[in-house]
Formats: structure tokens, C-alpha cells, sequence
């Protein structure tokens, strides 16, 4: 079974490292009361509400490489460690803590494919009525970490405690809108749509080397679904990043959006999918930053690893994804 641990000060003390003259972001951090979390989530006046959700499940179900749990914790000492400014103040976040998968990273070693998908249905029904719960409260969620599979669970805890649908706008390279033949990390959008929790779906620079031309032409076929390729921006220049960036932006601004990034549309960044073709760290941070000005429901940063299940490592991945969650939280 998973669990949501609950981030206490003993527990974050040993990630700070405090420096004479300084204020680091995780010593004005704010924290929730561990027998009551949900009413410190009500009563806080931070705007945003940190969780981490460290699992690999989700990827493996879908026949990736593993090593995506690897994320979280180097994101969050990353995170606790940048300097704490006027402009970026650690008492407009909540860290609320991040779930612990243990057991079903366990047990998943031995697991096929088909009950891999199993667990992670059973993730699902872990993680968006908490999802649910700090969106209800009037903050907005940033889960770090695990497959995209959980992209599903933002929406749908979301979209439940608001009432309605809601959009989502995903820079990528896969649209992860695979068939509903089982829960995974390529088809929590599909499994959202299906069930009512996603309207409008935005894809920004995929790669035409790795989206299927049946999901395409779903795509090209639904009003309420928009694309554009990275070839189309990078090789034969028909729009320029930003062009893309507005262009999808647009399609999701009538509702809340969710805000995913996945990171393994960056150039080498490590992932189940790394790519040595991407976009740089520079545009994932432009997309973050101009991601604020579109009511964003929630922020989803997936798929990051610092050491992958066939044994690639790569230190800088924590780094990077506090360089994300820090533009978003700017003032």
C-alpha cells in the first residue's frame, strides 16, 4: 500500500544547508500539521502547495525505463536550498510532503505488465483526492516526480473539487493520449478526456518520430484537441517557440489548466525517454514563466530521474526542476 507522508521540520532540517547571512527557501517554508494537514492547507495563506509523488510504476506499465522516483528528492533539496528574496518567499508555499510508494515499488520487481497497470490504478486512487483536497482549498498544486501517468490524477482531482472540466496545456515530445487498454504514463490524458475530467488538451512540440499516426488522427479530428510539432518549429520554421508557446496557450485559457511539463522533451535530461533532440533548458523555463499568466490550475513536473533502472545517472536533474518550479513561483 502508498501512503502521503507528511513533511515535518525534522525531516527537512538534514536538506537545508544554512549559511551564516543567509535565508534559504526551505528555512521560511511553510509546513502543515501533521494530524490535521487538510485544515493547515485551508488556513495557510501560501498560494502554492508542494508534493512530491516519487514512483516509476507508471513508466515500467508502459514499457519504459524506470527510475523516475529518483526525481523528488533531489527536486526538494533543490528546491529547499535556493535563496529566499522578496521576490521568492518560501512562505507562499506549503510544502505538504510526498507519498510513499515502497511497498508497491517492491512489489512491482516482480510484476508484468498487466499488473503493473493495477498499481497503478491503485496510485490514481491515492493521489487525486488529495490532489482534490488542495485545490478545493483555493491553492494550487505542484507535484514533482514519477511517471505521467499522473497527470491523470491531477486532472481528475482537479476537475472534481472545481466542479467542471477543466484544460490542460503539456509541452512533450509523445502526447500520451495511447488507447484506454490500461493505466500507464501514455494515456492519462486519454483516460482524463474519456472520463470527463479533461476538455480542452494542448500539445506543444512533439516529435513525429514518436507519435503514432492513428493518435494523430484522432487529434486532427477533435475540436477539442490541439498540436503542434517540433519539426515544425526547429526544422522547416513554419512558426516560431514562442508562435507555438501563445498558440496552445490560447486554445486552454477559457478554463483552469493544468500545466505539464514533461521532462524528457529537454535535450538530455534524464528520463525514461532522454532525448539528444529537444528543446533547451532555456525555452522549458520561458514555457513555465509564461505559463503563469493563464490560470493555471495546477503545475506537473514528470518523468525526471537522477538515476535510471539500467544504471544512467545524471546529478543536475533536481536542479533543473527547482529552476522550474522557481519560475513559477516568482512574483
Amino acid at each position: 500500500m502508498g501512503k502521503l507522508v507528511i513533511a515535518t521540520q525534522e525531516k527537512i532540517d538534514d536538506l537545508i544547508s544554512k549559511r551564516a547571512g543567509e535565508t534559504k527557501f526551505g528555512e521560511r517554508i511553510q509546513l502543515a500539521n501533521v494530524q490535521n494537514w487538510e485544515e493547515s492547507i485551508r488556513d495557510s495563506n501560501a498560494k502554492y502547495v508542494l508534493v512530491g509523488i516519487p514512483e516509476d510504476i507508471g513508466v515500467r506499465a508502459n514499457l519504459g525505463v524506470g527510475g523516475a522516483h529518483t526525481g523528488w528528492e533531489a527536486a526538494l533539496k533543490a528546491i529547499l536550498n535556493v535563496q529566499n528574496t522578496n521576490e521568492l518567499n518560501g512562505e507562499n508555499v506549503l510544502l505538504l510532503g510526498w507519498f510513499d510508494f515502497a511497498n508497491w515499488l517492491s512489489a512491482a520487481e516482480r510484476m508484468d505488465v498487466a499488473k503493473l497497470r493495477v498499481i497503478v490504478e491503485n496510485i490514481d486512487e491515492l493521489v487525486y483526492p488529495v490532489i482534490q483536497k488542495i485545490v478545493a482549498a483555493g491553492k494550487i498544486p505542484i507535484a514533482i516526480g514519477g511517471g505521467h501517468n499522473n497527470a491523470y490524477a491531477l486532472l481528475k482531482g482537479s476537475s472534481l473539487a472545481l466542479g467542471q472540466s477543466v484544460n490542460a496545456i503539456n509541452l512533450d515530445a509523445h502526447s500520451d493520449y495511447r488507447v484506454q487498454e490500461g493505466r500507464h504514463s501514455g494515456n492519462g490524458f486519454r483516460y482524463a478526456k474519456a472520463e470527463g475530467y479533461l476538455e480542452k488538451y494542448a500539445m506543444v512540440g512533439l516529435h513525429q518520430n514518436y507519435n503514432s499516426e492513428a493518435v494523430l488522427g484522432e487529434i486532427k479530428q477533435s475540436p477539442d484537441l490541439h498540436y503542434s510539432f517540433y519539426e515544425d518549429i526547429f526544422l522547416r520554421e513554419q512558426q516560431t517557440y514562442t508562435e507555438a508557446l501563445i498558440e496552445g496557450f490560447e486554445f486552454v485559457k477559457g478554463k483552469p489548466a493544468g500545466i505539464e511539463l514533461d521532462l524528457d522533451c529537454i535535450e538530455n535530461v534524464l528520463s525514461s525517454a532522454i532525448t539528444p533532440c529537444g528543446i533547451s533548458t532555456l525555452q522549458a523555463r520561458q514555457y513555465i514563466f509564461r505559463s503563469k499568466n493563464y490560470n493555471p490550475v495546477y503545475l506537473h513536473i514528470p518523468e525526471g530521474a537522477t538515476l535510471l533502472r539500467d544504471g544512467r545517472s545524471v546529478s543536475s536533474t533536481g536542479k533543473l526542476i527547482a529552476y522550474l518550479v522557481t519560475d513559477f513561483i516568482r512574483l
